[in-house]
């Protein structure tokens, strides 16, 4: 069972995976369209897939091997039903299935509190509360040695009792898949820097990720991390097929990991504020998926055409619909290296901090605050109160995201914009797990910004991102 649910595929599954499309565990696969190097998985609103662009998997390769202390590999917090994410139904399944021993239930980060008692089935439940109901994993960081602020003090709902010298945070393992369109690497771009590539990031992140979370006694030899991250590099994963609209990319529209892996993408393409190296004007269509779906007419003959005429609706909604964007930390007011500066408050649309066209990201590496990590957004994690060494000015916060990494005040609560396609798959949702549905992410973004969506443009544009 261990074994099993370390790979969260059995081997026969994996190499019946990429010569054709194939069913995980107790799933049901759609049966048309069907491409080459496909992986498919349903979810709540349809069916996920993998497209692998580079061919047939060597199941031999390193993202599936225990090369750490504790019997985790890559795979078990990048599962394949989830987008090569991690939901927090896939961990409940895991913990059930294995009374909660799997790998993935290992004390030096899985666990509330790092030294837990977990030798009861009961003690383990409570041990990884925060794994089981919000798929978080803990992440240790110190304070950087010339930072600008302390941590003064800490509050603990969980009672872990940490030091004031460094952190527990807790978070979301962002996907293996769609790397390709990565402008960062990590929720806080700690293993990014401006002097490296996409790819040397990742092959750093993969070793550091071994020594870490799998608690490998050695690093991974060059030719190890060369492997890990070829496999992930050829992920496409995105939405296929939607319970209500049928197969993505019928009747010229362009959902599915396949179209996903045709789209282009550099740093800083389509970027709001004019660090497109190509000279091109931000377009804030940055979604053009489901536009064929826009000017299909209304058919009662056909159950497909309403839901996908409202997934293009919602798509319209997500590209145009105007937002007060102000109070955003690396956004507002902040001055960008090619002299540009941003008023504290504009009028932008969904696409100002999704730009990357079709996949969702922000194209350049821009942490941003949003208010994610204000106290009062995620109540089950603990409270850090840290000190401007220099104005003795106070801030509360859950994490403090990218500052732990530059020291810098004005970095705290700031992270990086993931890549939206195969959400439906990846619950929940923000770095903290927050929002436990896309309808709670939709609340956030409500009462953050004041958006007014209508009865109507609320369905459309859940039915918009539940198709990514």
């Amino acid at each position: 069972m261990e074994k099993r649910t370390l790979l969260g595929l059995g081997t026969a599954l994996w190499a019946a995976a990429f010569s054709g499309t194939v069913m995980l565990p107790g799933r049901s696969a759609v049966a048309q369209d069907v491409q080459p190097n496909m992986l498919a998985s349903s979810n709540s609103t349809g069916q996920l897939r993998t497209f692998d662009a580079d061919g047939a998997v060597d199941l031999k390769s390193p993202f599936f091997q225990d090369l750490g202390t504790n019997g985790r590999s890559c795979v078990t917090c990048h599962q394949a039903e989830n987008a090569w994410g991690l939901s927090a139904e896939n961990v409940e399944a895991r913990f059930a299935a294995s009374n909660g021993v799997d790998p993935l239930f290992s004390n030096n980060d899985g666990s509330n509190c790092e030294g837990t008692p977990a030798s009861t089935i009961d003690e383990r439940r409570a041990a990884y509360s925060l794994l089981l109901s919000r798929g978080l994993i803990r992440v240790g960081l110190d304070v950087p040695a010339d930072a600008e602020f302390a941590i003064d003090s800490v509050e603990d709902p969980n009672g872990c009792n940490p030091a004031t010298n460094d952190a527990s945070l807790y978070r979301r393992p962002l996907p293996a898949a769609n790397l390709r369109f990565l402008s960062a690497v990590m929720w806080d771009g700690r293993e990014s820097s401006d002097t490296t590539t996409i790819l040397a990031d990742l092959m750093k992140q993969a070793n550091d990720a071994t020594r870490g979370h799998a608690a490998s006694a050695r690093d991974l030899t060059t030719a190890e991390r060369k492997q890990i991250v070829d496999f992930e590099l050829g992920l496409f994963s995105a939405q296929a097929h939607d319970t209500h609209a049928g197969n993505l990319n019928a009747q010229s529209a362009k959902g599915g990991p396949v179209s996903l892996s045709k789209e282009p993408f550099f740093t800083g393409i389509n970027d709001p504020v004019g660090l497109d190296p190509s000279g091109a004007p931000f377009n804030q269509q940055a979604f053009t998926l489901f536009t064929p779906w826009e000017s299909l007419a209304s058919a009662r003959t056909d159950p497909y055409t309403d839901p996908r005429r409202a997934i293009a609706r919602g798509q319209q909604i997500f590209n145009t619909r105007s937002i007060t964007i102000t109070g955003v930390g690396g956004f507002n007011g902040h001055t960008f290296s090619n002299g540009v500066t941003v008023p504290d408050s504009i009028v932008g649309t969904c696409t100002f901090c999704h730009d990357t066209p079709n996949v969702g990201n922000h194209s350049v590496k821009a942490a941003l605050n949003i208010g994610l990590s204000e106290p009062e957004v995620a109540p089950y994690l603990p409270v850090y109160t840290l000190r401007n060494l220099s104005t003795s000015a106070t801030v509360r916060t859950t994490d403090p995201g990218r500052a732990m990494i530059t020291g810098k005040w004005n970095d705290i609560g700031r992270f990086k914009g993931p890549i939206l396609r195969g959400l439906a798959s990846r619950a929940p949702y923000f770095h903290n797990g927050s929002a436990e549905t896309l309808e709670a992410v939709l609340d956030f973004y409500e009462k953050r910004f004041q958006i007014g969506l209508s009865p109507q443009e609320r369905a459309d544009l859940l039915a918009f991102l539940r198709a990514l």
